[in-house]
């Protein structure tokens, strides 16, 4: 067997964790707050099949959804995006500089594509998404920490980091964090915008989760503040449509957007027509505004439930994060409590069986940060399932202190 490229090993240690991750997802014998798929609730199904069943009778529709696509992507989805998701939050944009992905990830393999060689930095936030950080691992950039603090990224510390590592990206996930479910400030969003113009470097906003805010008021993208077309704003529809349906989209400048033309006719032609079709008929038709009232609903119980029971029964001195939005909370235990060791005993125990993520793994600086947190998701656990996966998760970490 020939040697794997270097690009396999560079990314061996985030995609171990993402191997991990699944595979606690898929056990029906765990309560799993590991991964961040939304609730089975939260999945419009009933309405998908009959716009499904409408689009795939009517001949000139029904062809357009089989068919091969435009690389840019369906027309009205990318008016969808420009009109419903957008303009609402204070972002104008021309449809010719929205293209559509294959899901949010697609978005940033992309953009590594255009931007990225070997050995070229990108700044993240510490902690970062680690999905996101093992595609950047795999086109070999050097991922390099940037402090966060309850408002987000740390504006002086990512400048002087941008000063002495001279980066081409600044990867940053402004609103509920992942996995933190902190919310980078408004004054911060102008700062770092201003600093991509600046210092000639892509801003990556990353903002899976904006629309999905149930507390709090809303607050301008980064992309808003831009004013040279530095910041690249990447979205998805896996949370507020359905992720399976694999739909996401960029939205860039006339030059990057050609680019990004250029590596998604190398990389797939297009986006799959099917979901195109039916995402783009499931906001034309109306069904959005009830539908996004639904999941804020619904996501708020969790959280609020999930925020009580971490309270209730997770020990003295633990530190979590209240999220206004978004899938996950952060839990900052007690010193002297490893989450990646506790993790194994949390999974296997009978008397727990209960996964989360270990918070370690998403800190690209090592040394051992992180190794007291968790990222516990709320998404796609009921309420009883939070109730008594937390009670049986603090017992555990409780008896660890004794």
């Amino acid at each position: 067997m020939p040697n794997f490229a270097q690009r396999m090993t560079a990314m061996e240690k985030s995609a171990n964790i993402i191997r991990n991750l699944f595979g606690s997802m898929n056990d029906p014998g765990i309560i799993s707050f590991g991964g961040g798929a939304p609730a089975k609730e939260a999945l419009p199904i009933d309405i998908v099949r009959e716009i499904t069943n409408e689009v795939i009778r009517a001949d000139k529709r029904g062809v357009e959804a089989l068919q091969y696509g435009p690389v840019m992507g369906a027309a009205d989805l990318r008016e969808v995006v420009v009109n419903y998701l957008l303009a609402p939050k204070g972002v104008a944009a021309s449809v010719d500089n929205v293209l559509i992905t294959s899901g949010g990830l697609e978005t940033m393999n992309l953009l590594c594509q255009l931007f990225i060689d070997s050995g070229d930095v990108i700044l993240v936030e510490s902690p970062s998404f680690v999905h996101c950080v093992e595609i950047f691992e795999m086109f070999q950039a050097n991922c390099i920490a940037v402090d966060m603090d309850d408002n987000g990224m740390v504006p002086e510390d990512l400048e002087a980091k941008i000063l002495k590592h001279k980066p081409k990206m600044v990867y940053v996930i402004p609103s509920f964090q992942n996995p933190t479910g902190r919310t980078l400030s408004l004054d911060r969003r102008q700062k770092i915008a201003e600093m991509g113009s600046r210092y000639d470097v892509i801003i990556l906003e990353d903002d899976p989760y904006r629309d999905i805010r149930y507390s709090g008021s809303d607050l301008l993208p980064i992309k808003a503040f831009d004013q040279t077309g530095h910041t690249v704003l990447a979205n998805s529809f896996s949370k507020i449509f359905s992720p399976g349906s694999r739909l996401g989209y960029v939205l860039a400048n006339d030059e990057i957007i050609s680019r990004l033309f250029d590596a998604k006719t190398a990389t797939n032609s297009h986006t799959s027509m099917l979901p195109q079709v039916i995402c783009a008929e499931f906001f034309k038709r109306g069904y959005y505004p009830a539908h996004h009232r639904m999941i804020c609903d619904l996501y708020r119980e969790r959280r609020d439930i999930m925020i009580e029971c971490i309270d209730k029964y997770f020990p003295e001195g633990t530190r979590r994060t209240y999220p206004d939005g978004g899938l996950f909370t952060w839990a900052e235990l007690p010193e002297g409590i490893n989450t990646t060791e506790l993790l194994v005993e949390a999974v296997t125990n009978p008397d727990v069986k209960v996964a989360y993520v270990a918070g370690e793994g998403f800190f690209t600086e090592g040394n051992g940060a992180g190794s007291n947190c968790m990222r516990i998701s709320f998404g796609n656990a009921a309420p009883e399932r939070i109730r008594t996966g937390i009670e049986r998760l603090g017992r555990l970490i409780c008896s660890k202190l004794k």
